[in-house]
């Protein structure tokens, strides 16, 4: 199993990026997304997630109606659309997979990770 983050990058406060996540090996609708973040100092954060094989998708509080998680299956891809970014957005971006169905916000929950991209929110 392999993903791998793309999109990341430097963007000015109230931008928007689109993050991928690639994955091999496997097939991607059938896991469980998760997007988390970690900033330097800072604990890893649930951003987003979304279930196996259906459209619920859950928010961190800090993110909620910014940024949005969804699939493409025929890419075998996931997305993270971040809009109105502000500079506490600045982290280290991960998406991780979970071959369980309902997904989780829980970083422990996850055990297959991406290599991580950073984003960074400054003017």
């Amino acid at each position: 199993l392999q993903l791998v983050e793309s999109g990341g990058g430097l963007v000015q406060p109230g931008g928007s990026l689109r993050l991928s996540c690639a994955a091999s090996g496997f097939t991607l609708a059938n896991y469980a997304i998760g997007w988390f973040r970690q900033a330097p100092g800072k604990v890893r954060e649930g951003v987003s997630c979304a279930n196996a094989r259906d459209e619920t998708t859950r928010w961190g509080d800090s993110v909620k109606g910014r940024f949005t998680i969804s699939r493409d299956n025929a890419k075998n891809t996931v997305y993270l659309q971040m809009d109105n970014l502000q500079p506490d957005d600045t982290a280290v971006y991960y998406c991780a997979v979970d071959p369980k169905f309902y997904c989780s916000m829980t970083a422990e929950n996850y055990p297959t990770w991406g290599q991580g991209t950073q984003v960074t929110v400054s003017s």
